[in-house]
């Protein structure tokens, strides 16, 4: 659709609050958020207002005379976003949003369960936990997790299943802290599927978040672990009182997990529960995007790309080199785990299926790895089709 300067432009009503650096806008009728500069509010101001462009881009002009205007362009910028309702009258086809809807999000769920886990007290109790596991753990080194907690049976399939068992459960237990956090606030939230890596995991979309201060976002990024120290103390205590109970095997497991996906949230080349408590911190809400640009700058050959980094990171210059830091620990963290766990779990997995497969076992251990190659290659087979269905998404 063609916009001028004498174009007539009709938005959508428009939520606009103050965040730390910039300002949230919301268009309430989809439920989308975004992240617009001071100059873009008062465009938008002016807009809502009903004046002309022309005398909105001069007016821009004059209040930020170190800025370049171009008021077509941040207009085409927001028909893209979906904020236009109408140009010269004609009514902008509106593509259907992907937020959620409202008849959906866990509403069923009464606020006043969500704050019942989630007020000023417990949020208190669930850093106390945090120390807590790490004093045990400390003063416990025994259980501290080994690649070996894995297997408890002789069966490579009964492995597998007790683990995916374990991990789905507490899956799920994670992704519902998240579900209640932003239920205690009375807004919605939904359930996918996604991966990390070549992990298939649940995600809960926090969308509705940016409707909350910072600090309040906070709470619900962490919602997960939080349930997850539970859980962790709760296993560490029936280990110290109990430690000849059956379900120490079962423990060692869950104790494993939650480490493992405890180190992957400190990996900030993903886009973990952390990494959008800093990014929520710091206010720099393309702190994964900016620092990829001065990694990849690095590896340039001219040293004036420093000095275009410096004027396109606008004053976020030593925070994006801080990022970049942690990025690569988070790559070497994962390089660590994978020698510490994947990779010999992996080798004694596959190993034993080798020798089981070529008659050193009796003939239920033969079946076991066959039926152990068959389930592997049905979860590659799931994990391809995840991928192939977030590309379609997010194509």
């Amino acid at each position: 659709m063609k916009v001028s300067l004498h174009s007539k432009i009709t938005l959508y009503p428009l939520s606009i609050r103050k965040d730390k650096k910039h300002y949230i806008v919301e268009e309430p009728i989809s439920g989308d958020f975004f992240e617009l500069p001071q100059i873009g509010v008062d465009a938008i101001k002016r807009m809502e207002q009903g004046e002309e462009l022309v005398s909105i881009e001069c007016a821009l002009k004059d209040m930020y005379p170190g800025e370049e205007v171009d008021i077509v362009d941040f207009v085409e910028q927001l028909l893209e976003l979906g904020l236009v309702q109408e140009v010269d009258g004609v009514l902008v086809k509106k593509e259907q949003s992907k937020s959620t809807s409202r008849s959906g999000g866990f509403l069923w769920i009464p606020q006043s369960v969500g704050r019942l886990f989630f007020n000023g007290v417990m949020n208190k109790i669930y850093l106390l936990l945090l120390i807590a596991n790490i004093i045990i753990l400390i003063l416990n080194p025994e259980f501290f997790p080994h690649y070996k907690d894995l297997f408890l049976f002789d069966s490579m399939v009964l492995n597998i299943l007790m683990y995916l068992s374990i991990s789905l459960v507490l899956i799920l237990i994670h992704e519902f802290g998240h579900v209640l956090a932003i239920r205690s606030h009375d807004l919605q939230a939904k359930l996918s599927i996604g991966n990390r890596l070549i992990f298939i995991v649940f995600e809960t979309d926090l969308t509705q978040a940016w409707k909350l201060d910072p600090k309040k976002r906070n709470i619900l990024y962490l919602a997960g672990i939080s349930f997850e120290q539970i859980i962790l103390f709760i296993s560490f205590g029936v280990m110290l009182l109990f430690p000849d109970a059956s379900i120490i095997g079962i423990l060692g497991i869950i104790v494993l997990d939650i480490f493992i996906k405890l180190i992957y949230q400190c990996c900030f080349y993903m886009k973990t529960d952390v990494y959008y408590v800093v990014e929520n911190i710091t206010g720099c809400y393309n702190l994964m995007e900016n620092g990829k640009i001065y990694l990849n700058s690095l590896f340039k050959k001219r040293r004036k790309d420093e000095n275009i980094n410096k004027e396109m990171f606008q004053g976020e210059w030593n925070l994006i080199r801080l990022y970049s830091v942690f990025y690569i620990v988070g790559v070497v963290l994962t390089l660590i785990l994978a020698v510490l766990y994947f990779v010999p779990q992996l080798y004694y997995t596959y190993t034993t299926i080798y020798l089981n497969l070529h008659g050193t076992g009796d003939r239920a251990a033969f079946w076991d790895a066959v039926a152990f190659l068959v389930m592997t290659m049905l979860m590659f087979v799931l994990l391809m089709y995840v991928k192939k269905n977030q590309r379609h998404d997010n194509s």
